[in-house]
């Protein structure tokens, strides 16, 4: 077989020429758009939303709109709850009292549709026990205007007020508390998960040096999304969750790049490389992984952009941009800081500092002890591929058959603290006052109509089955409204079906629309069902061909996509039994509601299937290589996961260590995010990439690589691929006693492992 010329420094063209000819140039220039950076995303988060889960083209979208602006006083979003304490509600100095919170409340600007339980005499505004009532009102504007205007309001009239204590409530208290508690969240756990990452890559690189590199690119990253989604909020929605991703995406994906890139830097200097030349021979080879693997990750992100509701929008426009920009920073601004480092990138081990007896730089081993466990375990995996593959797959389903029970809901204030003020007030009125407060359907109706037109409709709302009451109508020129209270739980199956029914009902000459809380979520529900098709279709098919272009194989893509698939099990079956179903709030601090919130799996399985490609490239373009090198495809499996075991395990712990710095947070969904990822991303590392990966290669054997005659022109044309292999994989094994076989036991041979100048990736 033919050799690989080791003597002949590698091709340098592109950005791989402009960063080592000018890297001073290059990091001043990154200085200086990284400060701009800073400038240009000030203030992100104070300009997001909390809210996004509603579909902008759904008919219950559209009724709450029409009833906020013809009937203010029939979609309140302010609550205050007025708690008399000793005495009564009807008390005089109460009532005396509560007029004059109303008529301050009149008084200020952006508040409309006022009313209170003192004005109305509305049972529904009192509590059961007479000891406390609500004054409900309209703040107008978008989130960000009804949050400004709750700010100025709530000084004045929160608290105790004479003979009585006034509470904030509503959804927009609840969406203002969220946002502000979010924004607290997301800066603790970036103050754990920092430290505790540099501590892990100290342990992973030895050098102190190497591993502030990570970081830096990190930075960087989060720093530039930051800027590109203030930028957004000028033209969109941006909800405020996505500040989390970007933290976690931007940390993790960063160390992951920089893990590679900087693992491959320091094997080619331990080979005798000058930094200008391994630098070079990096781009060309991890630089190009690390590019393939960004576009696999945005790839599996911008199917998010398929969904109306801009709560999934955001993590598509927060998603793609940190994976695009740590891309970036991996490859330019890295390898710039490589090549003025030099040797130095070894420099401050502390592991030796440490273990003085020990050699532990991993310069002076390219492949370490670690390797050659790794290739040991292959070995071992793949002589039990069957039991393996059997074992995993069915421990994965049966990991994820929670999920079959899954239900979905509605975000609510339970997704806040105990204590959260906005939560407190929403508790009071669900559980001291009558009915179903907030849970109630309202029917938008439009057209001329009569007052017997009217009374009419009405008799036919109310023999509609699991109607409780119906109030009104309340009319106005050409509309009118009626509320529907149903018989049961506010967004149950039964609430549900209501809508279904009243929305199905003839209603003559009048155009209806129904909206209220099952109403949103069965909207929702919808828009979802209707474009998860596509979104599953962009992932799959554009998954299928970038591991195609990678690989050239027709099966080792639906291998990925399938294996990818499993490896998410154990997260849908963790977010139903511990949040649906409640098993271990105690623990982690959260109210279970019964239910997930409907576009939390969606964000999850697209977030966890990225993660899961990007480790997946990583190991699949080092088997790739050597298959090329070698022809010798068990040989190939062993090399590439005793070159990759070790880098994406470390990398998946780091990942999820952040993740778990995420799900610290005091907000459920943000919560249920970060662990919920973070397990999907260990599982991924740790089961499918080091014990399903190995075990099915070996099951589908030379099979593997078989592409049709047309697709494999169509690789050898416009497929990727790093370095310049020494064997067409065309099927030639080998000889023995070739450098390239395998020792016993799977090892990688010493002459490969001393550091030759061949073309393995990373």
């Amino acid at each position: 077989m033919s050799e690989v010329n080791r003597s002949a420094p590698p091709p340098v063209g592109g950005w791989t020429r402009f960063v080592t000819a000018r890297p001073r140039l290059a990091l001043l220039a990154a200085l200086v758009i990284t400060a701009l950076a800073v400038f240009a995303g000030s203030g992100v988060a104070d300009r997001m939303g909390s809210g996004g889960w509603q579909a902008p083209d759904a008919e219950s979208t559209y009724a709450t709109d029409v009833l906020a602006r013809e009937f203010p006083a029939s979609q309140p979003n302010l609550l205050l709850l007025v708690d008399s304490g000793s005495a009564t509600v009807d008390d005089p100095a109460v009532a005396a009292e509560a007029a004059r919170l109303v008529e301050r409340l009149e008084a200020e600007p952006g508040i409309s549709g006022i009313g209170s339980y003192w004005v109305t005499g509305s049972p529904a505004l009192r509590s059961e026990d007479g000891h406390e009532a609500i004054i409900a009102a309209r703040i107008g504007g978008d989130e960000k205007t009804a949050g400004e205007t709750l700010d100025r309001i709530a000084p004045a009239f929160a608290g105790e007020r004479g003979p009585v204590k006034v509470s904030l409530g509503g959804p927009v208290a609840v969406q203002h508390e969220m946002q502000t508690i979010i924004q607290e969240d997301l800066l603790r756990a970036e103050l754990i998960a920092l430290p505790v990452t540099l501590v892990l890559l100290v342990m992973v690189f030895g050098s102190a040096v190497a591993a502030m590199l990570p970081l830096g690119v990190g930075i960087v990253a989060i720093l530039g999304t930051n800027a590109v989604l203030r930028g957004l909020t000028e033209f969109t929605d941006v909800s405020v969750f996505a500040m989390n991703l970007t933290t976690a995406l931007g940390l993790g994906l960063a160390i992951d790049y920089a893990l590679f890139i900087v693992r491959r830097f320091r094997e080619e200097l331990a080979g005798g490389a000058d930094p200008r030349t391994a630098v070079g021979t990096t781009l060309r080879t991890a630089g190009r992984t690390v590019l393939f693997s960004a576009l696999t990750v945005a790839v599996s992100l911008s199917a998010m952009l398929v969904f109306p509701q801009y709560f999934l929008r955001s993590f598509a426009y927060a998603g793609i941009a940190v994976v695009l920009l740590a891309a970036a920073a991996a490859l330019i601004l890295l390898p710039a800081a490589l090549v003025l480092l030099g040797h130095r990138v070894n420099a401050l081990d502390l592991r030796r500092l440490l273990r003085r007896s020990r050699r532990t730089a991993a310069a002076e081993a390219p492949v370490p002890e670690a390797g050659r466990g790794w290739a040991r375990f292959a070995g071992l995996v793949m002589r039990r591929a069957p039991v393996f593959a059997i074992v995993t797959t069915v421990g994965l389903v049966l990991l994820g058959l929670p999920f079959l029970g899954v239900k979905f809901g509605t975000a609510d204030d339970r997704q806040l603290p105990a204590g959260a003020e906005s939560r407190v007030v929403q508790e009071h009125i669900r559980e001291g006052f009558p009915g179903s407060p907030g849970g109630g359907l309202e029917m938008l109706i439009e057209g001329e109509g009569t007052p017997a037109a009217y009374a009419a409709l009405k008799g036919r709302i109310e023999k509609v089955p699991g109607v409780l009451r119906v109030d009104g109508p309340v009319t106005a020129d050409s509309a009118a409204y009626v509320g529907v209270l149903p018989d049961g739980e506010a967004v149950g199956e039964e609430a549900q079906q209501l809508v279904r029914d009243l929305r199905a009902m003839p209603a003559d000459s009048f155009d209806t629309s129904v909206t209220g809380t099952a109403a949103v979520l069965v909207d929702s529900k919808d828009a979802i069902a209707d474009r998860l098709p596509w979104a599953l279709a962009i992932i799959v098919v554009v998954t299928l061909l970038l591991v195609f272009l990678l690989t050239g194989s027709v099966l080792i893509p639906i291998q990925a996509v399938v294996l990818n698939a499993l490896s998410l099990t154990a997260m849908f079956g963790a977010v139903v039994w511990v949040f649906q179903d409640g098993n271990l709030s105690g623990i982690l601090a959260f109210t279970s509601t019964g239910d997930i919130e409907t576009t939390l799996p969606v964000l999850m399985f697209c977030v966890a299937f990225g993660l899961s490609m990007d480790y997946g490239v990583f190991l699949l373009s080092r088997i790739k290589e050597e298959y090329d090198r070698t022809g010798d495809h068990e040989r190939s499996v062993t090399f590439g996961l005793s070159r990759t075991g070790g880098l994406i395990t470390a990398a998946a712990v780091i990942l999820a260590v952040v993740m778990v710095a995420i799900g610290t947070s005091r907000v459920t969904n943000t919560k249920m995010l970060g662990l919920g990822i973070a397990l999907a991303v260990l599982m991924d590392a740790m089961v499918v990439r080091s014990l399903l990966v190995p075990a099915v290669m070996k099951l589908t054997g030379r099979a593997t690589w078989w592409a049709p005659r047309p697709l494999r022109a169509f690789h050898q044309r416009f497929g990727l691929s790093e370095g310049e292999p020494a064997l067409a994989a065309s099927g030639t094994k080998g000889a023995p006693g070739d450098p390239a076989e395998p020792a016993a036991g799977g090892e990688i041979p010493e002459a490969t492992r001393a550091g030759e100048k061949v073309s393995t990736g990373a």
